[in-house]
């Protein structure tokens, strides 16, 4: 095994474009995530691990399969889509995705969670980091915030623009998501999609065990929403929900659109791979070289 140097922790600069692909043009994108992941943490000696890398597989079909409307050098353009993370926790996943696109240069990774930097352990607004809709952090309140755009987008200026918020399952246990879902089937947001990362587990144990929130689909259902489960690490089925979205976007249904994508934590790493213990720690130098490893 090799030594830990500086340089396989230094962070490339490929970036890729977003349009549509074939399935199999999703994995080397989604392994550069991962891999910035690990590297990330590992600079940080902090963050969470698990969340970012078992959401990788979501984060590169929604950035780069054409699904988004967004333009890399300039994230403020008036008909963007927006994107919020409402597990504000899983910020890695979503730094890593920006810097791949293009928003910022991906040396800045290396900044995570250090005295000034604009990757804070959360997304901040005020960071002023393209690509930042919100802050975020306080589980079940990013999503509130999204229905609230996407409102604006739909009852307000009336315009074409998309949102997307992403949820953690465990984050499902917080009331007010449910008041968000309501809303958004109150007020018809079919401009709105609700990604549910359903990977089971939570910081203390698995999800039944903590507070059972089963079964995921039926509730969304029953709130409503347009709603499709996908395998969160197929690139194709990924493909599949989100254009399952955008088919209801067009055709004005009148309902939000919920994607619950069954993902395991920590998925691409053999030690972090359905682990729940992996939700909120980084791995040591000498994980890190194993992962980069199994990641190469």
């Amino acid at each position: 095994m090799e030594t830990n140097t500086a340089s396989n922790l230094d962070f490339s600069t490929i970036t890729f474009p977003n349009k549509r692909r074939q399935a199999e043009d999703f994995v080397p994108i989604a392994k550069e995530i991962r891999r910035d992941i690990i590297k990330m943490l590992v600079r940080a000696g902090s963050g969470h691990s698990g969340g970012p890398m078992g959401s990788a597989d979501i984060f590169a079909v929604l950035y780069f399969g054409g699904v988004m409307n967004y333009n890399p050098a300039d994230m403020n353009q008036p008909d963007r889509d927006r994107f919020v993370l409402s597990a504000g926790h899983m910020a890695p996943v979503l730094y890593a995705s920006l810097a791949n696109a293009g928003c910022f240069p991906k040396d800045e990774l290396g900044t995570l969670r250090k005295f000034g930097s604009r990757l804070q352990g959360h997304p901040g607004r005020d960071m002023h980091l393209p690509g930042i809709e919100t802050s975020s952090g306080s589980l079940g309140q990013g999503i509130s915030i999204a229905v609230g755009m996407a409102m604006a987008d739909k009852l307000v200026d009336r315009n074409s623009r998309k949102v997307f918020a992403l949820t953690g399952d465990g984050e499902l246990q917080e009331g007010s998501v449910w008041e968000a879902a309501m809303a958004a089937s109150n007020y018809n947001l079919d401009n709105f999609c609700w990604i549910i990362d359903n990977n089971d587990c939570q910081i203390d144990g698995r999800l039944p065990d903590v507070m059972n929130v089963y079964p995921i689909d039926d509730k969304c259902k029953a709130f409503g929403f347009e709603t499709i489960v996908v395998d969160g690490h197929n690139h194709a089925d990924l493909v599949r929900g989100f254009d399952f979205f955008l088919d209801n976007h067009k055709k004005e249904t009148g309902k939000p659109t919920c994607i619950i994508a069954r993902s395991f934590m920590g998925h691409g790493v053999s030690f972090m791979n359905d682990k729940f213990e992996w939700h909120g720690k980084p791995p040591s130098k000498e994980q890190a070289e194993q992962a980069l490893a199994e990641l190469a």
